[in-house]
């Protein structure tokens, strides 16, 4: 067991935390808080939200504690570019002055890409709605760390309007799938490492099959579906790719980062 101070970044607002904990019973940074604990259970997890100031203050005055820090997915959408929306931006950003190393998720991989210089727009070729199939692994992820032991074609739990458009410059592509290019991501910015994925290795099938049937009207709107007969035949294909969901492989990426900064702070205890 590895005891690891882990900083966990929430990406919802208020009124989407209260969404997220009815549907998924959970928000998304405790989610990913109770998953850090199973597969590392000494670890030392603090949750801020950026739109906190004293909160943001305080962490980034005490950065150095930490061995990695995950931003999470949200509910969010950059385009909006609203007040709250700017914290989260200016926070990643402080993190990158310092030598972090950062997992990041969904809207977590939009918000660092952006403040490293890419650019995120609504997705050309559709939205995720709680599923992406057939994740390819590139020659390039299968070469990175973070998708060592991972199928090289895989199908996860994903949620997402918005993509990666523009990836910042230097940074490396590791997967894609028929949605969006930008599935898997490395890149480093400033003084930091960042790892992001457009997918939810942290969620399970059920609670984004809550998530769906919670913005099922939304969804209905936005012609994400010719009508509510399809809605309900991709719920059924979500609950039939739940039977194969094997928590190892779903986990990866996670369990590989944690191994990372394991790795990481055993090297520097031996200096």
């Amino acid at each position: 067991m590895t005891n690891l101070n882990i900083l966990i970044v929430e990406g919802n607002d208020p009124r989407n935390n209260e969404f997220f904990v009815k549907a998924a019973k959970a928000s998304c940074s405790e989610n990913l808080k109770n998953l850090v604990l199973k597969l590392e259970p000494n670890s030392k997890i603090k949750i801020i939200n950026p739109a906190n100031d004293n909160e943001t203050k305080a962490v980034l005055g005490n950065i150095s504690n930490y061995h990695g820090i995950i931003f999470t997915g949200g509910a969010m959408r950059l385009n909006d570019m609203t007040d709250e929306i700017k914290k989260h931006l200016d926070f990643a950003s402080n993190c990158f002055k310092y030598e972090n190393k950062i997992l990041a998720i969904c809207w977590g991989l939009q918000v660092c890409s952006t403040v490293a210089g890419g650019k995120v727009a609504p997705g050309k070729n559709g939205a995720h709605i709680g599923i992406a199939s057939d994740i390819e692994i590139n020659d390039e992820g299968k070469k990175n760390p973070i998708y060592k032991n991972k199928k090289l074609k895989f199908t996860s739990p994903a949620f997402n309007y918005d993509e990666v458009c523009k990836i910042p410059d230097c940074a490396t592509l590791l997967s894609s799938d028929k949605v969006n290019k930008v599935m898997g991501l490395y890149f480093r910015s400033g003084k930091s490492e960042i790892w992001g994925l457009q997918y939810h290795p942290d969620y399970e099938y059920w609670q984004m099959l809550n998530l769906c049937n919670g913005r099922k009207d939304r969804i209905l709107q936005n012609n994400h579906f010719d009508n509510e007969t399809d809605f309900q035949n991709h719920l059924n294909y979500i609950k039939e790719e739940d039977k194969k969901l094997d928590f190892e492989n779903r986990t990866c990426e996670i369990r590989n980062w944690l191994n990372h900064l394991t790795l990481a702070k055993n090297k520097e205890s031996n200096y």
